[in-house]
Formats: C-alpha cells, structure tokens, sequence
C-alpha cells in the first residue's frame, strides 16, 4: 500500500510542480507505450500473415464495431474524459472516501449497463449485421458476423471495468500496469491467431479477444490494491460527484457516437468495394496510430492528470505552460513520423506485412490507404492533447461539438471520395476532417485559456518542417535505388535513416525539443 494512503496525504502528482515532472511521467509511459504497440504490431503482422485482405478478417473487422461502440460510449473514452477531472479533484481535496465512493458507484453502474446492452446487441445481432454495420456482405459473411459479434460483446462488459480502473490508475499517476495491459490482450490474440487460428479460423481470434479482455483487467487490480482502494456496492446516483461524471460525460458520448458513426459509414462504404478493401484500411489506419499511440497518447495520458490538478488548484500561467511545452514535444515527434510513413509506405508495409496469405496485392493496397492516412498522423496527435486540456477544464461540450462537425464532414467527404480514390478516399475523408478539426479546437483553447505560447510553438513547427524536407528528399532518393534488397533490410534500414538524417537536421537547426528528447532517452 502507498506511503500517500497510509498517511492520509493526496498522491505526488505532477500536477503540483513543473513541466520537468509531466517530461519525467511521459518518458515512462511512452516507453511502456512502445512495448504495448510494439505488441499490437506483431498482433498486425500474425494476423495478416494468418488472414490477409480476405473476406473473413473483413468479418471480423466489422463484428469488433459494436462491441467497440458499446465500450467506448459506456466505459472507455466517454468515461475516461469524465472520471479522471472529477476523482483528481477528490484527491487534490484528500476527500480519499469520496474518492473510493466515486470509484464505486461508477463501477457499479458500468457493470449494469454494459450487460443489459451486450444481452440486448447479442440477441439483435444478424439484424444488427444485415442492416446496420455491414449490409454489404454476402449473407454467408454477415452470419459469421453476428456470431463473431456475440462472442465478442462478452469482453465489452470486461473492458467496461477495466478501463475504470484504467481512469483511477492514471489519476495516481501510476502508469506501469496500465500500459502493461494492453500488452497481455494483444498477446492473449496472438496466441489466439497463431496456435487456434489454423483449426478455428478467426474464432481463434474472438477467443483471444475475450481472454485477453480478462488479463487487461487481472492485470490491473493489483494497483488498486496496492492504493489501497475501497468498494462499496453503492450506485450513489445522488452523489455530486457521481452527477458531475455524468454531466460531463453526456456530450462526450455525443461526440463519440458521431466518431464510431463515422467508423461504421466506412464499414459500409468498403462493405461494397470488393473484398480485402476494409482490411487494407484497418491495416493503414492501424499504421498510421502506431507513432500516434506512442508519442500522441503516450504524452496524453501523462499530462491529463496534470492539466486537471492544475485547473483544480487556479494555476493557469502554469496549464499554459506545460500545454505549449507538450505540444511543441509532439509537433517534434510526429511531422517526421508523417512524412516517413508517406515517402517510405510501401517498403514499411513490405516488411511487417508481406509473408503467408498477405500477399504484394495486399501490400499495395494497404500502402495506397496509408498515403492518404499518413498526414492525418498531426491531426490525430495534436487532438489527443487538446481535447485532454478542454476535458481538464470540465468542458466537454465545446470539443464534442468541434468534433461532430468534423465526423459530419468526415461523412460527407468520403461520400464524395470514394467514387474517384476507392476505399483511399475514405482515408483523404478523415485525413481533410481531421486536420480541420484540430485547426479549430487550438484556436478556441488559445481563445479559453487567453493565449498560448506560439512564437515558440510556430518556430518548432517551421524548423521541424524544414528537417523533415531534408528527410524525406532523401529517402525518397534512396526508396529508387534499394530495390532489390530484401525487405527486412530495406524497410528497417529506411527508418533508421530517415531518424537519423531528422535528429542531424534537429540539431543543425539547434533546436531546443533534441535536448529533451536526449534526456528522455537517456532515462
């Protein structure tokens, strides 16, 4: 049990202190992140190896969509935005019983939720296939759908808990465990792909799914008892803390029912393109979120907590402080990761993809998605920051709505799309939408919080633009030559170059994020 609990006191959080200690929290969990990615990668790779671009993975891809609905409205994100401002504020108060209190009644009225929806989705699932998620399908298809979808809905009531616990973990600033989860789910299907798959087909993978789900949410109980948490089984739907999660996450699971809207249109869309068009997305998409969910996410989840603490105690010259300094760290990162997933795509998606039934077919196609998805990576990136520093400041409403918009647009745009560039236009779709979208919330936090520090942020962006020219120039020169080498050398050989070439431009331009990304990598 930790020392903080024992004595009664609020947990160290770096909410309290400078932006050094958010720099020292996002060095841990970005380098968790990367072992939890690197894990969803190999996840990738087995599975396109075990299924490709086939007409079975589609089944599946499009079976994960309302399992994922479920959660992500009820317990993960919606949840997640509306949790941790409210229970960090107990803490900041040491109100540690309304905490544990807050804690309880959530988890208690997830619980119910999520099992009367999955019983209610599992009994309308071949309806909810044939008209709704993928009407497109062959009838032979959407009847493996609704049966994969069912088994499936079994590990949304887990997740639903899991990611509670995920929300009170974080609001401790204890990142370890939660990190480490994402990393047994991936290899429970793994496992699942590799050693059922060759009997069961994808069944082995559902299976995976629904163990996995059980090892993320083992995983983490353990932190909770090593903070020393309460239960009590109470709903307390008269708590004021209680009602303010639920004020807080009514808009959110507004704008995130248009997000998974926007999901489900492209399951449609490439539901009646032929067949392998939804894996090649869901191949780029998962790509593209690889630099995201390390450096994007991987500073999202160390900062929340501090912007929420930082809003509780009044000290806003600070929140804009570490805000700026977060994002000029994720500008660095994440325009060189863009422009090297655009130039270097093709050998990339060789190298981790092409082997078994994944075919050069299947490589093409995923590489012609991931050129349109690669520079929607800064949109995606600078999102995962701003909408935490509006949910820190118990707004909701005003990134929900920037992000209904966007998702309407999104819509619209693969509508429009989709007849000129394929299953491509629905890449460009969310790309444009994206983009957009992370434009308009920076404005109108800069507007909230009475500025922020864009001289320095401006320059960031301007010099790592310049670097990343240079880069790309060069690999592109390269990507003409090394044609005949294999595959593992040419794409891993690529990276390291295009990293290298990057960091020598960075420090030629004497820029100020090379010194912390050096000390980040040497902890």
């Amino acid at each position: 049990m930790s020392e903080w609990y024992n004595a009664g006191m609020t947990p160290r959080t770096p909410a309290m202190s400078s932006t050094r200690q958010i720099a020292r929290a996002a060095t841990l969990v970005m380098a968790l992140f990367v072992f939890s990615r690197m894990a969803g990668l190999a996840r990738e790779m087995i599975i396109g190896a075990r299924f490709g671009t086939g007409a079975e993975y589609d089944a599946y891809l499009a079976a994960f969509r309302l399992p994922d609905l479920l959660f992500q409205l009820m317990a993960g994100g919606a949840l997640g935005s509306a949790f941790i401002p409210v229970f960090t504020g107990c803490l900041a108060r040491r109100d540690l019983r309304g905490a544990w209190r807050l804690y309880s009644a959530v988890t208690n009225c997830v619980v119910i939720i999520m099992t009367v929806a999955a019983v209610l989705a599992a009994i309308a699932a071949p309806l909810l296939v044939r008209y709704v998620l993928a009407p497109g399908f062959t009838p032979e298809q959407q009847a493996l759908t609704a049966q994969l979808m069912r088994w499936m809905l079994v590990s949304t009531v887990i997740f639903g808990v899991s990611g509670i616990i995920m929300g009170v973990l974080n609001s401790l600033q204890h990142f370890l465990l939660p990190a480490l989860a994402p990393v047994l789910y991936n290899l429970a299907i793994i496992a699942g792909a590799w050693f059922l798959g060759p009997t069961i087909g994808v069944y082995g993978l559902v299976l995976g799914v629904v163990v996995g789900a059980a090892l993320h949410l083992d995983a983490q109980l353990f932190g909770l008892w090593w903070h020393g948490a309460g239960y009590s089984p109470v709903l307390g739907l008269n708590d004021t803390h209680v009602r303010e999660v639920g004020r807080l996450m009514a808009p959110r699971i507004l704008g995130l029912a248009v997000v998974q809207l926007n999901f489900w249109v492209n399951t449609i869309l490439a539901s009646s393109l032929p067949s392998g068009s939804l894996s090649a997305l869901n191949y780029a998409w998962l790509l593209m979120l690889l630099p995201q969910g390390i450096v994007a996410q991987g500073m999202a989840t160390a900062a929340f907590p501090t912007f929420a603490a930082l809003e509780a105690g009044g000290r806003y010259a600070e929140l804009r402080r570490t805000l700026s300094t977060t994002l000029r760290a994720v500008l660095f990162l994440t325009i060189p990761a863009a422009a090297g997933l655009f130039v270097w795509r093709v050998p990339l998606v060789r190298m981790l993809f092409q082997r078994g039934v994944f075919t050069e077919q299947s490589t093409q196609w995923t590489a012609y998605a991931l050129a349109f998805y690669a520079f929607g990576l800064l949109g995606h990136s600078l999102l995962e920051i701003t909408s935490r520093a509006f949910y820190a400041l118990h707004d909701t409403r005003t990134p929900v709505g920037v992000g209904v918009a966007s998702m309407a647009l999104n819509v619209v745009l693969s509508l429009a799309l989709r007849p000129a560039l394929g299953f491509a236009g629905l890449a460009l779709g969310n790309t444009i939408a994206t983009t957009l979208e992370m434009v308009v919330l920076l404005w109108l936090l800069t507007r909230r919080l009475g500025g922020l520090e864009w001289v320095q942020l401006s320059a960031t962006a301007l010099r790592s633009l310049l670097a990343t020219v240079v880069m790309a120039v060069a690999l592109q020169w390269v990507a003409t030559r090394w044609t005949s080498a294999p595959a593992l050398v040419v794409g891993a050989s690529g990276l390291l170059l295009g990293a290298l070439i990057y960091l020598i431009g960075a420090a030629i331009l004497r820029m100020p994020e090379l010194g912390m990304v050096r000390r980040m990598a040497s902890r």
